[in-house]
């Protein structure tokens, strides 16, 4: 694994090997993803979530590029584990929390808002198609922010309502979702 870009780009982290129950964003996927973001946001200015987080793979590309406040979820104590230790040789114990949590449990009960959310659940994941609607109805994406979600390609978000687009990388599909537009008559 290795960061694509920013401040730390080129950076290579080697997650532990044994037991572990990650799937992490290539980094063809990731550079193309990252790609997109950055003609379109402001890291700097963001409040990321990156859900489903494993091995950190993402927060640390938002992270490298100038955001300031990202918060890391997963249920999987040695994701957890790992992300702190990462994050703690890279001196960003003031940018990157970590949570150890349920991500279902933790969307009913977050009270932030958040200018980015990434999701990156196991494919096969029994609950994958909540996921968007979860967001929205817990009103966890701020008015201009965008949730991306990583998935299969058995899976297809095109007909929901916050559907925005969709990258193809591989085996593996970015679907963006957006607040919908307010129009003032």
């Amino acid at each position: 694994m290795r960061i694509v870009g920013g401040k730390f780009k080129g950076r290579r982290f080697h997650p532990p090997i044994k037991n572990w129950r990650t799937r992490p964003t290539t980094d063809y996927a990731k550079e193309g993803l990252f790609n997109i973001l950055s003609n379109q946001v402001d890291f700097e200015e963001m409040k990321v979530l990156d859900l489903f987080c494993g091995t950190g793979n993402i927060a640390y590309e938002c992270v490298s590029r100038g955001c300031m406040d990202v918060t890391c979820v997963d249920k999987f104590y040695g994701c957890i584990k790992f992300v702190k230790e990462t994050a703690k040789e890279l001196r960003l114990d003031d940018e990157l929390i970590a949570i150890k949590s349920d991500v279902f449990k933790f969307i009913k009960n977050s009270e932030k808002t958040y200018d980015l959310i990434f999701a990156d659940p196991p494919y096969a994941l029994p609950k994958i198609e909540t996921l968007p609607d979860l967001i929205f109805e817990h009103k966890l994406l701020s008015q201009k922010g965008f949730f991306i979600m990583e998935h299969g390609v058995q899976n297809n978000f095109e007909t929901h309502t916050n559907f925005d687009t969709s990258r193809r990388y591989g085996d593996s599909v970015f679907s963006f979702f957006r607040q919908p537009e307010i129009i003032f008559g």
